[in-house]
């Protein structure tokens, strides 16, 4: 029976600005009152008086709200207690926490102070509101019957409350320190705390309390530091402040002065918004939400004080017939960058098909060459480079002139770029110069220019392909009268004389799209390697992750989009992104994409809610630009066993139900569901493919072997059956190899049940003095001493079997038993590569290159395919613009990607 994660209530008292936490951000009012607002308690409160004529105070919101747990915009959490229970539905934290209302501010007055007083008081002036209007537009003021405060229902299920103070009557206009003119919907300072900035806030809401205190309703503004990004908030521009929904009542002396807060567009060059921005105080072009970290388009002016608020973070739009509903599939292109094999760039291809947008990865680029033939033999449709992102970004560039230098192309990058055209109209025969290295009569080598004739250009890089140590742009040159055994790169300088070759080269690869130009990428996907944050390096850079050279490639990835400017981004990572050193590159990733207009939010998802047996919870940032619809994150669709650690301070950017939703989930998958249907093999297997040799045994074994063209969200020509590819595991050494012959064949099995190991009450091992110690046929220990010695000797994993009924907590890069658990269950052997890519969720079609070692690293870096293929049919639904709701999570539908009615195709070599 799955649990739910426990909510947890913060003890910090709001007097404290700096403390502020997760919970207390969550529990202001937002914009507009809940759809099911129900009174349901009247509280009577006598606290607290305080005098209320007269000069203003100095006084701030915090110290003002000492009792109130409630301070400035601030994004500090929280960790809720750890569940006993790992066996759990992943649930979200947010709308019980959101909805918890402390509280209110309380400013006691003797009398009220409306229209008139001495010139130092602090009062309404004007007429009140009609009362009629004023009951209209804030009903929930008006509840209480002559009460002062009144709790009310702000959820469907009545399980979370606010505490509302009532009204006596509404004003529009107000007096503060005698001078100070406040019209409703001005933008303000707010008192802070003594030596804080003043906080930012639009006045949404004045109004006169029963018992007589003067209220202003406070909609805040955030500063970039006052966000997620924190202590990185100095990368976004001073003047530029995020809009929010979170609303909370505040004595009207509180206010400082009156802002000028101009509202600009977030669809302009940041350059050009500098030069448009009028003189203000401050300017916005964001909404920022607490869920996921999000910063989003701001609504239309006529929604921004809107008196109805959504009571749940997840889409309703009814999704359950989208899926092929587009027959005539509008096309998108895709890069994948970082791409390993292609996991990402696939399932998104798939989920999007399926959403009806036919989204195709045109390019791929990744630096390992043995990932980039797996990902071409499986997308031939796809140009793949097997090269260095910042070298493609060089590449890039270069290309881009050269396209501008024959008239193909206009660029407005090219204004920034030194700028040289390679055209020269007289200089067409070419031929070139180049030195040739022969061996002289006497055997020494000897260097003589010999002149050859450019035939045709045939490819193009950026580096040094000819190991030289320079690098620059060269292309792969075919000569006259040689075959391609003779082929070589040429650096461009070199071939000044070969122009009417170039042009032929430019102008065919413009047509095709050889590279991208900026505007021609629609969609950006990526993992950048972040080894710097890695456990593993003991030599963290803490204080500036950014310094690290192994860091370095989060640089590239944001160059990238910068330069290509793809209309969505998304970008995945361990969790590791947002607990290193504060969460340091996350939050970097989220600045660097609002530093170039695109909005943004940051979710983190486990691959077992979505249909794995293993947990791997990865997190993953999406961007959009302004113009387009901001994608959300699909909810779970199974039941999972909760692994590992998700970080404290990101926990509420889990994607998951919220608390108290009780979502009919697919039940959790284990071990067996996976790879049981596959057929023994042993240590020593050396065949790539093989018949499967008996049929599928569940409903993820039915769907996994289904053909590529039988595959949901498929677009590929290929289709027919398919062999079993790459069945074979890691072939184990000898002295391995009989040290697993000798593990029980039984749950929970490991070293510990080797002759000679005793397992102290503390759980930590010994040698057993009364048991001599056995030794292989090599010499070698039959229990080696680094299984002892792993984890102070209190570690299970050295030489485990993995069971049926199990899940596996990732799916790593190597397959050595040494520290991990990756013995098959009955056979003497670690899992193949294809039972691992089986955890990953690869169809049994995707076949894999390299030496078997780099076949396991393929597989162990690689997205999930099923949660790549659930984000991408949520980008497919939001590029096409068919969801509606601005909501961070959606709901997939039902038994999404509907295997059911694909079973009945052939799918494999079944029964061979």
């Amino acid at each position: 029976m799955p649990s739910t994660r426990n909510t947890s209530t913060s003890t910090e008292e709001a007097g404290s600005v700096k403390k502020q936490t997760r919970s207390s951000q969550r529990i202001r009012n937002t914009v507009s009152k809940p759809a099911y607002n129900e009174a349901i308690d009247i509280i009577e409160d006598e606290s607290s008086e305080v005098s209320r004529g007269g000069k203003r105070k100095e006084r701030s919101v915090a110290s003002a709200a000492k009792t109130s747990k409630r301070s400035k915009p601030s994004l500090e959490e929280t960790p809720s207690p750890k569940s006993n229970n790992d066996e759990a539905v992943l649930h979200d934290r947010s709308e019980s926490e959101s909805k918890t209302s402390p509280k209110i501010l309380k400013n006691k007055r003797e009398a009220a102070v409306v229209d008139g007083g001495d010139d130092g008081e602090t009062m309404f002036i004007g007429e009140p509101v009609a009362d009629e209007e004023a009951r209209r537009r804030w009903p929930k003021r008006y509840q209480g019957k002559g009460a002062k405060r009144v709790v009310t229902k702000s959820s469907k299920d009545g399980s979370d409350s606010e505490e509302v103070i009532q009204a006596r009557r509404h004003y529009t206009q107000a007096k503060v320190d005698g001078c100070l003119i406040y019209n409703l919907y001005d933008d303000a300072h707010v008192k802070a705390e003594e030596g804080e900035d003043n906080y930012i806030c639009k006045i949404v809401e004045m109004f006169e309390a029963v018992d007589g205190d003067l209220y202003f309703t406070a909609q805040w503004f955030y500063r970039a530091r006052d966000t997620v990004l924190k202590k990185l908030g100095h990368l976004i521009d001073k003047k530029r402040v995020f809009f929010s929904e979170i609303q909370d009542d505040n004595p009207l002396d509180c206010l400082v002065e009156k802002l000028n807060i101009v509202k600009v567009s977030l669809n302009v060059d940041s350059e050009v918004k500098k030069k448009e921005i009028p003189s203000c105080d401050y300017y916005c072009d964001m909404l920022y939400k607490l869920e996921y970290s999000s910063f989003t388009n701001l609504p239309p002016e006529e929604k921004t004080n809107v008196s109805e608020e959504a009571s749940s973070t997840i889409s309703e739009d009814n999704l359950d017939n989208v899926v092929g509903a587009n027959n005539n599939h509008e096309e998108a292109s895709l890069l994948d960058l970082y791409s390993g094999c292609g996991a990402m760039s696939t399932g998104l291809c798939l989920g999007a098909n399926m959403a009806g947008l036919k989204l195709v990865t045109r390019w791929a680029v990744d630096i390992n060459k043995y990932a980039c033939e797996s990902l071409q033999w499986n997308h031939p449709e796809t140009t793949v480079r097997n090269e260095p992102a910042e070298d493609f970004l060089a590449l890039l560039k270069e290309w881009e002139r050269l396209c501008a230098s024959f008239s193909l192309s206009k660029s407005e990058n090219l204004e920034k770029q030194s700028f040289n055209s390679y055209d020269n109209e007289d200089d067409n025969n070419n031929e070139v110069e180049v030195e040739v290295e022969d061996e002289d009569e006497d055997g020494n080598g000897g260097s003589d220019g010999e002149v050859f004739e450019v035939e045709k250009f045939l490819a193009i890089c950026y580096g040094d392909p000819k190991e030289k140590g320079e690098r620059q742009l060269h292309f792969k040159v075919r000569w006259k009268n040689y075959g391609p055994e003779e082929d070589t790169w040429e650096p461009l300088e070199g071939l000044g004389d070969c122009q009417e070759c170039l042009k032929e080269f430019v102008t065919a690869g413009f047509n095709s799209k050889i590279l991208p130009l900026p505007g021609d990428v629609d969609v950006i996907c990526g993992g950048p390697p972040c080894q710097g944050i890695s456990g593993f390096n003991r030599f963290r850079n803490k204080d500036n992750p950014l310094q690290d050279e192994k860091n370095k490639q989060l640089q590239v990835f944001m160059d990238i989009v910068e330069y290509l400017k793809p209309k969505f981004v998304l970008m995945e990572n361990v969790v590791d992104i947002v607990k290193f050193s504060e969460g340091f590159l996350g939050r970097y990733a989220l600045s660097q994409l609002l530093h170039l207009n695109y909005q943004v939010r940051m979710g983190m998802m486990a691959a077992g809610a979505y249909g794995l047996p293993q947990f791997r919870m990865r997190a993953f940032f999406w961007g959009a630009r302004p113009n387009e619809k901001l994608p959300q994150y699909p909810l779970p669709t199974h039941d999972l066993i909760v692994r590992g650690v998700i970080p404290l301070e990101f926990e509420m950017n889990t994607v998951a139900w919220s608390e108290g939703q009780k979502p009919e989930l697919e039940k959790k998958l284990l071990l067996e569901d996976a790879i049981s249907d596959l057929p023994p093999v042993g240590n020593y297997e050396n065949q790539d493919a093989m018949d499967y040799g008996n049929d599928p045994k569940t409903e993820f074994q039915q769907f996994i072997r289904l053909s590529r063209d039988d595959m949901p969200g498929s677009s590929s020509a290929k289709s027919g059956k398919h062999l079993l590819y790459d069945h074979r595991p890691l072939q184990l050494n000898t002295d391995d190899y009989q040290r697993v012959c000798r593990i029980p064949k039984r749950k929970g099995a490991n070293f510990r049940d080797l002759p000679g190991v005793l397992v102290k009450a503390d759980n930590k091992v010994e040698w057993d003095p009364n048991v001599e110690r056995v030794y292989l046929e090599s010499g070698k220990p039959l229990v080696p001493d680094y299984a002892m010695t792993f984890v102070g000797g209190t570690s299970c994993k050295p030489f485990a079997r993995l069971w049926w009924d199990e899940t596996v907590p990732t799916v790593v890069t190597r397959a050595e038993p040494h520290n991990q658990a990756i013995l098959h269950p009955e056979q003497d052997r670690v899992l193949t590569i294809r039972e691992n890519a089986r955890l990953q969720g690869f169809p049994d079609y995707y076949k894999l290159f390299g030496p078997v070692k780099e076949r396991y690293i393929q597989v162990g870096n690689a997205v999930a395919v099923p949660v790549s293929r659930a984000l991408g049919y949520a980008l497919g639904l939001a590029y096409q613009g068919v969801v509606s709701s601005d909501e961070p999570l959606m709901k997939l539908p039902p038994r999404f990607p509907n295997p059911v009615e694909k079973t009945s195709s052939g799918s494999s070599q079944d029964n061979s």
